[in-house]
């Protein structure tokens, strides 16, 4: 999704306009899409929601699977447009992101200079003619801000469930054109696990707010259905 990304700097980008997203063309190749805890309620209805672990980090991440094939997402049409009530906030969010700033803790804004979001004749300003940042720089700030916290939240919800041995892995097995696709890598929360847990450790998941995200992931398992039929359909036009 990203190609160069750079900071902001009110020098370099003092003339830079961001269009509006009237085309999702740039998510189009992404067979996943990170989520946070806090989206799952609405993404499980459209998405099956699955963990992947990254090794190098030792954590888990919660994703949306947008397709059955990697370089694939279903959910975007041949005109670019998204075909799902829901649109995941790392993909709402572009062509900003946000960067450590060194092991301070802090982070800075930056933006994909290879989108074709990014104009400097069209679109929003995000500097205005004295160089002062404009309300898009302030709404960008507020709206990563609170992703960021987002993402810190579902880390620790992540990690929480790593503790307590509450991953396994699935093995999606799918119809592919007449053939069984098996698709691995992917864990889910081992629901056997989750109701043998203590009365203790269970209120435990009440307390810290995570049962909302645990339920709506195993719900949204069920949405594995939906991928497939979206890639019938779209081998039936081919």
């Amino acid at each position: 999704m990203f190609q160069k990304v750079v900071p902001v700097n009110k020098d370099v980008h003092a003339r830079t306009r961001i269009k509006e997203i009237t085309s999702f063309e740039f998510a189009s190749k992404f067979h996943v899409a990170y989520l946070t805890m806090h989206e799952f309620t609405r993404a499980a209805a459209i998405f099956p929601i699955v963990f992947l672990e990254d090794k190098e980090k030792d954590e888990f991440r919660p994703v949306a699977l947008l397709g059955l094939n990697a370089g694939q997402n279903l959910f975007v049409d041949a005109a670019g447009q998204w075909q799902a009530s829901y649109v995941p906030a790392i993909i709402r969010r572009y062509p900003f992101a946000l960067t450590p700033r060194g092991n301070d803790g802090q982070y800075i804004v930056c933006l994909d200079e290879g989108s074709d979001l990014v104009s400097e004749t069209e679109g929003a300003a995000l500097f205005d003619d004295k160089g002062e940042p404009t309300q898009v720089i302030e709404n960008v700030k507020r709206y990563l801000s609170e992703l960021q916290q987002m993402d810190a939240q579902t880390g620790a919800f992540c990690k929480f469930l790593t503790e307590h041995n509450m991953f396994t892995p699935l093995n999606l097995r799918v119809r592919d054109n007449d053939k069984v696709k098996t698709i691995s890598g992917c864990y889910v929360i081992n629901e056997e696990r989750l109701n043998n847990l203590s009365d203790e450790r269970f209120l435990d998941i009440r307390n810290k707010r995570f049962l909302p995200a645990v339920y709506a992931h195993l719900i949204s398992l069920a949405q594995t259905e939906r991928l497939v039929k979206l890639q019938e359909e779209l081998l039936a036009t081919v």
